[in-house]
């Protein structure tokens, strides 16, 4: 992607992962009807060519999916196709293949709240191994004139109890639906968003009042530099924060509140 479609699938992602931050929110499921849109547009060029229009106004085309697609997903998946809508993209393809990428992220992050995203990276990695040294099995799962049902089958005969459930949606997913993606290349990209998601490190902000983009930038910029790793900032405003702010990374608390001086010099003088 270019230009445009770039910037607003970057947009997408950072709106996919505030929305999966959330324990309210069911990320498979979220995987599951993301994709369902996805196969619903690369069938409907016209709808696609619509919703991508750059003479039409975002809000209007925002409008169109709640009354075409809203009532049929859930709240977060509405929320997050009106988005897409409302970007700008550089051609009607590139908002196919954005739904998809955040598809996939979905079901990883859905791994990753299970405590099994390491495994599905590996599994991603070994089965693609797999499928590179079996002339037979990319043949199966590469057919043309097999059905949908017949490559979901088999996936589930050699995934179905000895890979985690992301891994058998996330392949199943690419062979019975590949966009034009040979196998091989396919699973090597879900290998990467699979690291990528790996590496990512979220920070919980508290600040007195919201902050700037420039400070939200300068921020994660220090703190990527500190951790060595992609950070993602999950902001709250707390007015007892009196100034400054208050970052926790995991279990570690990087105390910069003058609330938290404060009472750490109180604590001093009763000492």
């Amino acid at each position: 992607m270019n230009g445009a479609s770039r910037e607003a699938l970057a947009a997408a992602r950072e709106r996919l992962d505030a929305l999966t931050d959330s324990t309210s929110v069911d990320a498979a499921q979220l995987a599951d009807e993301l994709a369902a849109v996805t196969a619903l547009l690369d069938r409907e060029a016209g709808l696609r060519r619509v919703l991508t229009d750059p003479a039409q106004p975002g809000e209007a085309k925002a409008q169109l999916v709640q009354r075409l697609i809203g009532g049929q997903v859930s709240g977060p998946t509405a929320d997050l196709l009106s988005g897409l809508a409302r970007s700008r993209w550089s051609q009607p393809r590139d908002l196919v293949d954005a739904l998809e990428e955040l598809a996939d992220i979905a079901d990883l992050t859905a791994a990753e709240k299970t405590g099994t995203l390491d495994d599905v990276e590996d599994e991603l990695f070994r089965f693609g191994r797999i499928v590179s040294s079996s002339t037979e099995l990319r043949a199966a799962l590469t057919d043309r004139a097999a059905g949908t049902s017949a490559k979901t089958e088999l996936l589930h005969r050699l995934l179905g109890g000895r890979a985690k459930p992301a891994t058998e949606r996330l392949v199943t997913r690419l062979a019975t639906a590949p966009r034009g993606r040979s196998l091989e290349a396919g699973l090597e990209s879900l290998s990467k968003l699979a690291a990528e998601r790996r590496n990512r490190v979220v920070a919980v902000v508290t600040s007195a009042v919201p902050l700037s983009d420039g400070q939200k930038q300068r921020l994660g910029a220090a703190l990527t530099k500190l951790y060595g790793r992609r950070m993602h900032l999950n902001l709250d405003v707390d007015p007892e924060v009196v100034g400054g702010i208050r970052v926790q990374v995991g279990d570690e608390v990087i105390n910069g509140s003058l609330a938290d001086r404060l009472e750490e010099a109180a604590r001093r003088m009763a000492s």
